[in-house]
């Protein structure tokens, strides 16, 4: 697989099977990314796990937080890794592991999360892998939720629009004086 560039069936395949997304590195600060995208994928229907071991034991967003996956109690079909690229390797690893047992079918690191060791893992034992993408974002381009801010609708323009003459409106062929 292309880690660099990814068809759009196969992103919208993974969220249209997804329903339950174990999300580590999940933020309770209202201003953090992994917030922002917890509230919006729960808006949208998938429940969302967050895994953050400094805040296990409290909740994020009505859910309980858990300090790893292995802790999480039920099946899960997605991990979301909101951690940097070195520590997707471990989360991987994790993931491949409990594969099996917790139903998991995705690995997904997010923007700027590379690691194509722990991808080759993952995808050996047939997981599918996205990296450098986020699921908030990919949900709404691929169903066209961007259209609601302006863009790809052609509201918004980069192209100048035409402006009509100043001075008061005049009759055909009276010239302004």
């Amino acid at each position: 697989m292309d880690h660099d560039s990814y068809p759009d069936e196969y992103i919208l395949s993974i969220l249209d099977r997804t329903r339950t997304i174990a999300m580590v590195g999940a933020s309770p600060k209202w201003n953090r990314p992994s917030y922002f995208a917890m509230k919006y994928l729960q808006k949208k229907g998938y429940r969302i796990i967050p895994v953050n071991p400094g805040h296990s034991g409290t909740t994020i967003l009505n859910e309980p937080v858990y300090a790893d996956l292995c802790e999480i109690p039920e099946t899960f079909d997605m991990v979301d890794i909101f951690r940097n690229s070195h520590a997707a390797g471990a989360i991987c690893n994790q993931a491949v592991e409990l594969a099996a047992s917790k139903q998991i079918r995705t690995v997904w690191m997010q923007l700027d999360v590379h690691n194509e060791d722990a991808a080759r893992r993952a995808e050996d034992a047939g997981l599918s892998v996205v990296m450098n993408r986020c699921p908030k974002i990919e949900f709404g381009r691929l169903h066209t939720e961007l259209g609601w801010g302006g863009f790809n609708s052609n509201i918004i323009s980069s192209r100048r629009r035409r402006l009509r003459p100043f001075g008061p409106k005049t009759k055909a062929g009276e010239k302004h004086e």
